[in-house]
């Protein structure tokens, strides 16, 4: 301890007072000045920093990176808590289950319901084939109607030449 104090005394002595942090002047003026102030600087060894191998690797720099472009355009992540999100699918799964629920009332019905549902889509079958079939038409070549036409009245002049 004595080394990591003297470190300590070493850094803070090249300073003003006005650099250092008041908390630590405060202490520097309660405690007992060491012993060991006399001492060269150049024996002690300075501590260096560290280096972070995650913060120096190329993909956490990319990731940070990225992360800032995206907080500048406003596409910053939404980090929710994790008790809003088990809050948030608790009330979807109610939501379901509530959609379920009404889904099977609507299953239990009388005869007569399930009679008119029938024709329901009978009926909508029937006009979807209408449908179709004026499509069919519309979308049909203009000499293919114009030949139907044409094959329509000639019967119909035959038609009329025969009963007279």
């Amino acid at each position: 301890q004595p080394f990591m104090l003297r470190c300590v005394y070493v850094f803070f002595s090249g300073l003003d007072q006005t650099d250092i942090p008041e908390g630590l002047s405060r202490a520097r003026s309660i405690m007992a000045e060491p012993d060991y102030m006399d001492c060269d600087s150049d024996e002690i060894v300075k501590p260096k920093k560290l280096l972070n191998p995650v913060k120096s690797s190329r993909n956490h720099q990319d990731l940070h990176r990225e992360l800032l472009m995206n907080q500048k355009r406003g596409l910053a992540p939404q980090n929710k808590p994790e008790l809003q999100k088990v809050m948030e699918n608790r009330k979807r799964e109610q939501v379901l289950k509530a959609q379920k629920e009404e889904q099977e009332a609507h299953k239990k019905r009388s005869d007569l319901e399930i009679e008119l549902m029938k024709r329901r889509e009978t009926l909508e079958q029937l006009e979807l084939e209408q449908h179709k079939n004026e499509e069919e038409q519309e979308n049909t070549p203009e000499f293919v109607k114009m030949k139907s036409n044409l094959r329509r009245t000639k019967q119909e002049v035959d038609g009329q030449e025969r009963t007279t």
